[in-house]
C-alpha cells in the first residue's frame, strides 16, 4: 500500500499493553533509523509521566534520527516544563543541541482543556499540539460517537484551536477509529478542518490519503484564490483598496486568506519532492 503521512509517530503508550511496555521500548529504538531512512519525520509518542515510564522512554529513542517527541496525558504547564527538563538533560548527555527536539503534547483530560493556553505557550519546543477524543470522553464520562458530534467534544476541539493559534503552533485532530469507513473518516476531518486543525492522526495506513486529501486545499478552493488575488490587484491597480467578486466582497482579510492559501500548494509541493520514490507500508 502506498501512502505519504507528514510523520511516524510509533506508539509506545496507548496501543500497548502494560505487560508489553519494555518490548514496545526496545522495538520503536530498533526501528528509528530505518523509519528514518523512509523520509517523514519521526516523533515517538512516549509515556504519560503518571506511569513513571517517561524517561526511560525518551532516553531508549532521543537521538539524531528523531525529530521530536509526543506525550500524552499531560495537564498543565508544569508538565510540559518536566519534560522539557528530561529533554534537555538527555540533549546535553548525547552533545545534541539544546532545543532540537521538539514536542507535541496531547490534551486528553478537562483540566487539560481548562489550562491549554498555559500548556500551548509552555515551551519553544512545543511545535504543535494533539486532541485526544478517547480520553478527554472517559475523563468527562460521556460516549464517543462515530463523528465526535458531542457538545463537550466540540468545546475542547474549539478551545484546543484557537489557544493553538494564539501560540502560533499547530492544532492536530484526534485520530477517527472506523479506519474501514472512509466517507465517515473524511466528514470527520472536514469537520475539524473547519474548527482550525491543520491535520489529523492516522490509526491505519488506509486512512493517510483521505486525511491528505481533507486537509488539503481543493482544485475550487485553488481557482477561487486564484481568482480572488487577481481581482483585488487589478482593483489595487486602480486605486481601490476592495474589489468584490461573484457578488461578494473582497477586501483586504479576504486577500490576505487566498493568499495563504496559495502559499500553503506552493509548500506542499516542495514537501511532496521528498516522496518522489513511492513507499510501502512498513
Amino acid at each position: 500500500m502506498e501512502f505519504r503521512p507528514d510523520a511516524y509517530i510509533p506508539d509506545m503508550e496507548d496501543s500497548v499493553p502494560e505487560s508489553e511496555k519494555l518490548n514496545a521500548r526496545r522495538l520503536v529504538a530498533s526501528y528509528l533509523t530505518k523509519l528514518h531512512a523512509v523520509g517523514p519525520l519521526i516523533i515517538p509518542r512516549v509515556n504519560s509521566l503518571d506511569t513513571g515510564l517517561t524517561e526511560e522512554d525518551l532516553a531508549s529513542v532521543l537521538g539524531a534520527p528523531v525529530f521530536g517527541i509526543s506525550i500524552g496525558k499531560i495537564q498543565t504547564a508544569q508538565d510540559i516544563d518536566e519534560v522539557s527538563r528530561l529533554i534537555g538533560d538527555l540533549e546535553h548527555k548525547r552533545r545534541i543541541e539544546k532545543g532540537r527536539t521538539k514536542l507535541i503534547p496531547w490534551i486528553e483530560t478537562a483540566r487539560a482543556v481548562v489550562h491549554c493556553h498555559e500548556i500551548c505557550a509552555a515551551s519553544p519546543r512545543i511545535v504543535a499540539v494533539a486532541f485526544g477524543a478517547e480520553d478527554y470522553t472517559l475523563d468527562m464520562g460521556i460516549a464517543r460517537t462515530g463523528d465526535d458530534a458531542e457538545s463537550n467534544v466540540a468545546f475542547a476541539r474549539n478551545t484546543l484551536c484557537v489557544t493553538a493559534r494564539a501560540a502560533g503552533i499547530l492544532a492536530l485532530d484526534t485520530p477517527y477509529f472506523k479506519f474501514k469507513d472512509e466517507a465517515g473518516l473524511m466528514r470527520n476531518a472536514l469537520a475539524g478542518k473547519d474548527f482550525g486543525f491543520k491535520g489529523k492522526f492516522a490509526i491505519h495506513p488506509a486512512q493517510v490519503e483521505a486525511i491528505n486529501q481533507a486537509f488539503s486545499p481543493s482544485p475550487r478552493e485553488i481557482e477561487h484564490a486564484q481568482r480572488v488575488v487577481a481581482v483585488f490587484a487589478a482593483a489595487e491597480r486602480k486605486g481601490r483598496g476592495s474589489t468584490s467578486l461573484d457578488g461578494e466582497v473582497i477586501d483586504v482579510p479576504v486577500v490576505k486568506r487566498a493568499r495563504a492559501l496559495l502559499e500553503l500548494v506552493t509548500s506542499e509541493d516542495r514537501d511532496s519532492s521528498r516522496y518522489d520514490n513511492d513507499t510501502e507500508e512498513p
